[in-house]
């Protein structure tokens, strides 16, 4: 079945036409055994993002559930390697990467997304995209001292020295999210219990 679209969201839309597909996402639900969602990781570069959504993914894998993990850097060599690191195309870089994540949702996939996202504004686009119930911010709360510290890249020295230009704490803000669902301390917290913590917040959502 083929529908109008409910609004114009800019371009020419007027001749775009959005199809209805006979499977759905309920279905999807059932033959998988589980509902899906996305669990978005926001926080400082160096913060432990990746680290914990990688095992977060290791653990919901070998429960047999269905995830795919969506990183900044992977995106950014592929889909979104046109895009430079102004505020207006770090804008436009969580805008398609909530559209990707809101099409494997449909697709009865748990995704697992980690991506700095700093500004409030984008955070709740993304839930704009999504839905709100579809949506598990986790905010990997790390100091910036902290991630400097660890400065694993040497991304925060580049961007001390003016090699890199809007770069996150540095040159660029960060603003503390104001409706994490889940936020960890890494600096008190094990990678373990971070996991833990993540998982055991997740599971109840996942059943239906």
């Amino acid at each position: 079945m083929i529908t109008q679209p409910s609004a114009k969201t800019g371009g020419d839309v007027e001749n775009i036409f959005c199809h209805d597909y006979h499977i759905t996402r309920d279905k999807r639900h059932e033959i998988n055994g589980h509902r899906s969602l996305v669990i978005w990781f926001t926080g400082l570069s160096g913060s432990g993002k990746s680290t914990i959504a990688n095992l977060v993914e290791k653990d919901l894998f070998n429960r047999n559930i269905h995830t795919c993990s969506l990183d900044g850097d992977n995106i950014r060599s592929g889909i979104n390697k046109n895009l430079g690191f102004s505020e207006e195309d770090r804008h436009e870089n969580i805008r398609r990467i909530g559209e990707i994540s809101k099409l494997f949702i449909q697709a009865g996939t748990v995704v697992i997304a980690a991506f700095i996202t700093p500004l409030e504004r984008d955070r709740e686009m993304l839930r704009g995209i999504l839905g709100q119930e579809n949506i598990v911010e986790v905010f990997v709360n790390t100091s910036l001292e902290e991630c400097e510290r660890r400065d694993i890249k040497g991304l925060y020295k580049k961007a001390r020295a003016g090699e890199i230009k809007n770069f996150t704490g540095i040159s660029a803000p960060y603003e503390r999210p104001r409706k994490a669902h889940i936020e960890i301390d890494t600096e008190k917290e094990s990678v373990e219990a971070s996991v833990n913590k993540v998982i055991s917040y997740i599971l109840p959502k996942l059943k239906f």
